[in-house]
């Protein structure tokens, strides 16, 4: 029997939260340096996985040219498994674009994204108007 060895939970609420700061800020290559070179997202769950770099930058690429913000809103881990909560905030001009998933991410030892599953639908999106000129985070 081979002993596997799990990250911690610190690693992995450390993993999360870079993840959440990448989508806020980062580009699609730093948002995939994340992840381990074999991983997968299935955003949404039940859609088609992007599974390995290539493929996981192409899926991030879109975010690439809007404005966001992430929020974590609640966090649990055990097992080398997260679930998380969160709200991302996309700005354009005169709307702010709300969708509040949940994510479940498995990680290796080195606290690597191994697996992302995004768990949302139309049901957990919000529109909002905004000022014209109002200042996106």
């Amino acid at each position: 029997m081979t002993d596997t060895i799990l990250p911690t939970r610190e690693q992995m609420r450390d993993a999360v939260e870079r993840y959440l700061a990448a989508v806020a800020d980062g580009t699609p290559e730093q948002i995939a340096d994340l992840y381990a070179p074999d991983a997968s997202v299935e955003d949404p769950a039940g859609s088609v996985p992007h599974e390995g770099r290539e493929a996981i930058v192409d899926f991030y690429r879109p975010l690439a040219i809007l404005s966001r913000s992430t929020r974590l809103t609640h966090f649990r881990a055990t097992g080398g498994t997260a679930a998380f909560g969160f709200e991302v905030d996309v700005h354009v001009p005169g709307r702010r674009i709300t969708t509040t998933p949940i994510d479940v991410m498995t990680f290796d030892a080195e606290g690597r994204i191994t697996s992302m599953r995004a768990i949302w639908s139309n049901e957990d999106v919000r529109i909002e108007d905004t000022e014209q000129n109002e200042e996106a985070p």
